[in-house]
């Protein structure tokens, strides 16, 4: 590969990881996803070698744990708080629906709607209804916390596979 090739390669990549770290602001944006396709185009590029592939097989495992922690997360928070499975499966259903109708804020908008109006149906109190969906967003602000500090760990994890 010409060594113009290779630079351009570097900063595209740098700068698909930095999209991709900084992309997870925003709550639907795979950024963790980005961030892990941005490495495997670079093991392709230079190849992977022992330490790259040690290194690419670490970025999988933590680009899985960062996308089921959104579901997880927020699930677990409603849960704790109450709310039934299947107010849960709806919700999750209803913001992974409103994402693809909707793009970029429909799910966020439609997940927490969905499970309150599902408990308040269950439950018969708006007060209830209300503190499951305040704990659900709590763990759709957690799971951002845990997906961006996954982030920064595979952006380190890039940079040591790079030197």
């Amino acid at each position: 590969m010409p060594n113009w090739l290779e630079v351009v390669v570097n900063v595209l990549v740098t700068l698909t990881m930095l999209v991709g770290l900084f992309g997870l602001v925003i709550p639907i944006f795979p950024g963790n996803v980005v961030m892990w396709v941005a490495a495997l185009i670079y093991g392709i590029a230079f190849g992977f070698g022992v330490k790259g592939l040690i290194i690419f097989i670490l970025l999988t495992i933590l680009t899985i744990i960062a996308a089921l922690a959104d579901n997880l997360l927020m699930g677990a928070k409603a849960r704790e708080k109450g709310a039934s499975w299947l107010s849960i499966f709806m919700a999750l259903g209803a913001g992974v629906l409103f994402t693809l109708i909707f793009p970029p804020f429909g799910g966020i908008i439609a997940a927490p709607v969905v499970l309150f109006a599902s408990e308040y149906l269950r439950l018969k109190d708006r007060g209830k209804a209300l503190e499951v969906m305040r704990a659900l967003l709590a763990g759709w602000g957690w799971s951002f916390v845990v997906r961006f500090g996954i982030g920064i760990i595979m952006l380190i994890l890039w940079i040591i596979w790079t030197i």
